[in-house]
């Protein structure tokens, strides 16, 4: 007995032995494979998850409400005023880089399984679209993250398409590239402008196409719309370097206007999100969601609506679309960059807070419109009457304006110059806060906005008369940029102080390369 059961033991134990053995070979993978997570997801699945994530990133509620919106003078905060003074929380400018730096490897990995051998026949499966399709809209989404990126920071890590540079070393797999040199920002625009017109081109050619179908939130996947998207970018792109780069400025815009930029608010690139959770819109959240009133509109951008403050006297129909009046039934701004001691001087039901519009669940974000498409028309034309006028009549038309309001203010416009374009671009931009700040960056424009010293309120208050004045806790203008990521400056230092050697220091004050004289 006690041989059998030795033999009979032996013998369950080499089984168990073999059975283990296979496992680990053949079956632990199954056993140990989520059934509800596909192995190899789609590429509309990751387009769909690279657009909200570039989308959430850009207008969150760090680097859009709590910076951008502020710097640009649309909002005005009414609990921490510091912020309006230009007091940055690290945490955003972190925050802002990995959620860009998120959406680009999705995109990345759309041109990877596009381009794979192993994988490019199966992407194509379904409504995806053609290979080459899909990395032309992966590349345009791309140039316009890594434009959003280099816009708020400089030289950033880069990774381009069509061009080997070796200082493009962004997104770097297999190995993986955990420490990537910074490219200088007048490479990444040479390649951002290059990467569109080729993205573009490819488009138009298949211009009757559809691509990725209703996994693409923002054009459902028609090509020719993506094209005009590509040149449209182009044009603004082009038109930031226009200083530092003329030539090459004037090649970019001339061949995008000649090949097709928006026309009409129909070719509008926006992300409309839902009245759903988890899908709502960044404002909603930041304000429905969280119950609460932080942000009001500013004090500036009500003024300027009314007519009593900058270039133009006629009152703005966009007014109400902008901002809800208080509980009187008037529109009264928050005064923009009170101290601490006076944000609590304005009650909430006293000040106009963000109206019902841009404040919707399903708000649909813009990425660039047809409105600053003529605006930028009008700059390169020398400030042209035509372009402006429909840059003006696009932007009420988009808010919802009637017809008959938007043509009796058009009428009122004064003529178009300088100044006056780049006032009314300001107010096309409203909501679109780093691209008005970067505009503000660039230009000097609008006038009409509080600078150092400025008195930003005077009254009565308690039997005596007080005057605020506009004081800037940190520097003396806004942010010329932010200051890169803390982590960056440990897990990648020798490439983050080459970046300030090229650049200049890791300050909010040192101006980007596009903007320097």
């Amino acid at each position: 007995m006690k041989v059998i059961k030795h033999i009979y033991s032996s013998g369950i134990t080499g089984l168990l032995i073999l059975v283990f053995a296979s496992c680990s070979k053949e079956t632990f993978t199954e056993i140990n494979t989520d059934p509800n997570r596909p192995v190899a997801v789609s590429t509309p699945s990751i387009l769909v998850s690279a657009e909200k994530q570039l989308m959430n990133t850009l207008r969150n509620e760090e680097m859009n409400l709590r910076g951008a919106q502020l710097y640009a003078q649309y909002f005005s905060q009414n609990i921490y005023t510091d912020q309006s003074r230009y007091v940055v929380t690290n945490s955003y400018a972190d925050n802002y880089w990995t959620g860009l730096y998120k959406a680009l490897n999705n995109l990345n990995e759309i041109i990877l399984l596009n381009t794979d051998e192993a994988t490019r026949a199966t992407a194509t499966a379904g409504n995806a679209g053609t290979n080459a399709n899909q990395i032309a809209i992966a590349r345009v989404l791309k140039a316009f993250a890594f434009h959003s990126l280099t816009d708020v920071f400089g030289d950033v890590p880069y990774q381009s398409y069509g061009n080997a540079d070796p200082d493009f070393q962004a997104l770097q797999q297999n190995p993986d590239n955990l420490t990537p040199a910074y490219a200088s920002q007048e490479k990444i625009y040479t390649d951002l402008l290059e990467e569109l017109r080729q993205s573009a081109d490819t488009l138009q050619k298949y211009a009757a196409a559809t691509t990725f179908g209703n996994a693409d939130i923002i054009y459902k996947g028609q090509n020719a719309k993506w094209a005009k998207f590509a040149n449209s970018l182009r044009l603004r792109l082009a038109t930031r370097i226009a200083k530092k780069d003329p030539a090459r400025a004037r090649t970019h815009i001339e061949d995008a206007l000649s090949k097709g930029v928006f026309t009409s608010n129909a070719d509008n690139a926006t992300f409309k999100y839902t009245a759903t959770s988890p899908n709502e819109a960044p404002l909603y959240r930041a304000t429905v969601i969280a119950n609460r009133k932080d942000f009001a509109v500013s004090h500036v951008l009500i003024e300027a609506l009314q007519g009593r403050r900058g270039p133009f006297t006629a009152s703005d129909p966009r007014l109400p679309k902008f901002a809800k009046p208080n509980v009187k039934g008037q529109y009264v701004g928050q005064p923009y960059g009170l101290t601490l001691a006076a944000g609590n001087m304005f009650p909430t039901d006293s000040i106009s807070l963000p109206g019902d519009l841009i404040n919707a669940a399903d708000y649909a974000e813009v990425l660039q419109e047809y409105a600053e498409v003529a605006f930028l028309i009008a700059e390169y034309r020398g400030w042209d009457q035509a372009a402006y006028e429909q840059g003006v009549r696009a932007s009420l038309e988009k808010w919802g304006v009637t017809s008959g309001e938007a043509a009796a203010y058009v009428a009122a416009l004064p003529a178009a110059n300088q100044e006056r374009v780049l006032s009314q671009k300001y107010l096309a931009l409203f909501n679109q806060g780093v691209e008005a700040w970067t505009e503000i960056r660039r230009t000097g424009y609008p006038l009409f906005l509080v600078k150092k010293d400025d008195i930003i309120w005077s009254g009565i208050r308690s039997g005596s008369t007080v005057t605020f004045r506009f004081t800037p806790e940190v520097g003396s203008a806004a942010p010329t940029r932010f200051v890169y990521p803390l982590k960056e400056q440990s897990t990648n230092r020798a490439n983050y102080q080459k970046a300030l050697a090229n650049q200049g220091d890791d300050v909010t004050s040192t101006k980007l390369w596009w903007n320097r004289e």
